[in-house]
């Protein structure tokens, strides 16, 4: 057309044409319809319970997907967790984390166990630095054929990357020595086996950029079409029946960035950190009101209570409290000496004093009852190994950090573990003179429609500014109560 404008009905001018689009409409409508859900938005699994199964019951209702943070939690707690949300969203869409522990093997198989025994249909796989077999095994679990002809597996799979290695192999078919191994225990036939050959591992991925917790602290417009490409050349080597989907995570907190992502081609969004600030969250609301007065500087990285010894890291708040500084003083100490005992008079003092509030030998006492339940093949290794024994001791104090700011334990206030990326700060910074400023009036439902209805906006005006350069250059949609949403979106 170059630079003439159609005439309208009326003679009028048409400088540019916008088409209706509903926040149900975002994304990829492959991944809705295979979830079950109307809209393309995901609340992710913060663990310990903080991603709580009031959060998943709430999205479940609403129409978007919910996962339980399972990570951390006992199997008797999960266990609990998977019966309430079944009780009390039935058919409606909801899923449970499982999260790589390669400290603690035991217990994700049993993790497997439990989530196969109870009919779990859709789990998210995270923080994982390699497969494993329980995670391929409750992948294939059930897979046939289905009336069509079509491979049909029970078991659903997302699985959250941040590294393009990890990410290949869970778009790749699950590896062969897996299959032979789950064959051989006769968890697979031949048939399932060859089944299982034929479909990625994962159907959903989630580029997992600068988050919360376990990251890398990749920038997410080079990481989101980095996956997508990546996806595109497995597809191209597969040529599975069905392409998998990429999502996004890391820095989503406002409609700007999910209108950003999905602008990329992600099929969905999901969001960490803001839902710690949301009534329904598992954490203390001491916590909450910390999250709720933070910048998007106020981030720090801070070693990992379940991937210790590895060094491997995790983001947390840095504003009102020194875990951060005190998790690398410990790991510090632990590259440096062989053993509790190797420790010198002067920095077992301070370790005593500041960060146990006891003698390093009671705290290794109390570090061995906790085994005792959870695993005992930690102790057996400890008792071999004075190494591990002051790594289970540390990673005692980094675990404690975090139940902490759950339970609120005011004592502690100052050691508070909290998983926070930039995101709590940019929609703080969103949230700002609304009704969602103060944190005993965010709830994770109206949080996430506000975010999908202002990406929508956003998405229009785009299409605006693309076709007539003097359209409104605005970035920002500021929320609005619920019943007015919902007026908005109808």
């Amino acid at each position: 057309m170059g630079d003439d404008v159609a005439a309208g009905e009326h003679g009028l001018a048409i400088r540019a044409f916008v088409p209706a689009l509903k926040p149900e409409q975002l994304g990829d409508a492959a991944f809705r319809s295979a979830h079950g859900v109307r809209y393309a938005y995901i609340a992710g699994e913060m663990a310990n319970g903080i991603a709580s199964a009031e959060i998943v019951e709430a999205m479940g209702h609403a129409g978007m997907l919910g996962f339980f943070g399972a990570a951390g939690l006992s199997p008797a707690q999960v266990e609990a967790a998977i019966v309430r949300i079944q009780k009390n969203l039935g058919q409606r869409p909801y899923g449970f984390n499982l999260i790589h522990s390669p400290n603690e093997p035991a217990l994700e198989a049993e993790l497997v166990e439990l989530y196969l025994r109870y009919g779990v249909k859709l789990v998210c796989a995270s923080a994982y630095l390699d497969l494993t077999l329980p995670v391929v095994r409750y992948r294939t679990a059930g897979i046939h054929r289905g009336p069509g002809g079509e491979i049909v597996a029970p078991n659903q799979l997302i699985a959250k990357v941040s590294r393009v290695e990890v990410a290949r192999k869970f778009l790749s078919p699950a590896p062969e020595r897996f299959l032979k191994q789950l064959m051989t225990s006769g968890h697979l036939t031949a048939e399932q086996a060859s089944l299982a050959g034929q479909i990625p591992l994962a159907e959903d991925l989630t580029a997992e950029a600068d988050s919360g917790g376990h990251t890398d602290n990749r920038p997410a417009i080079t990481l989101i079409p980095t996956m997508l490409a990546l996806r595109d050349e497995v597809q191209a080597q597969y040529d599975y029946a069905r392409a998998p989907r990429i999502g996004a995570a890391g820095g989503i907190a406002t409609p700007a960035s999910a209108a950003a992502a999905f602008a990329m081609g992600a099929a969905y969004v999901l969001t960490g950190s803001i839902n710690q600030s949301c009534v329904e969250a598992g954490i203390s609301p001491v916590v909450k009101e910390m999250l709720a007065q933070s910048g998007q500087a106020d981030v720090i990285m801070a070693p990992a209570a379940d991937m210790f010894e590895m060094g491997v890291k995790v983001q947390v708040l840095k504003h009102g409290t020194l875990f951060a500084m005190r998790g690398r003083r410990l790991y510090d100490i632990y590259r440096e000496y062989g053993s509790l005992e190797a420790i010198p008079a002067n920095v077992r003092q301070g370790l005593e004093r500041d960060f146990f509030r006891t003698t390093l030998e009671d705290a290794w006492v109390k570090t061995r009852s906790y085994f005792e339940t959870r695993d005992r093949a930690q102790i057996e290794k400890a008792e071999r190994d004075p190494k591990h024994k002051m790594a289970l001791v540390f990673r005692s104090y980094l675990g404690q950090t975090s139940r902490w700011a759950i339970a609120g334990e005011e004592s502690r206030k100052i050691d508070y573990q909290v998983w926070c990326g930039p995101a709590m700060g940019a929609f703080n910074e969103w949230v700002k003179g609304s009704f969602l400023e103060p944190a005993r009036a965010r709830a994770v439902v109206p949080v996430a429609l506000n975010i999908m209805y202002g990406a929508a906006v956003l998405a229009r005006i785009a299409t605006l500014r693309a076709q007539d350069g003097s359209g409104t250059q605005t970035c920002r949609v500021p929320p609005v109560e619920l019943n007015q949403l919902h007026e908005r979106m109808n």
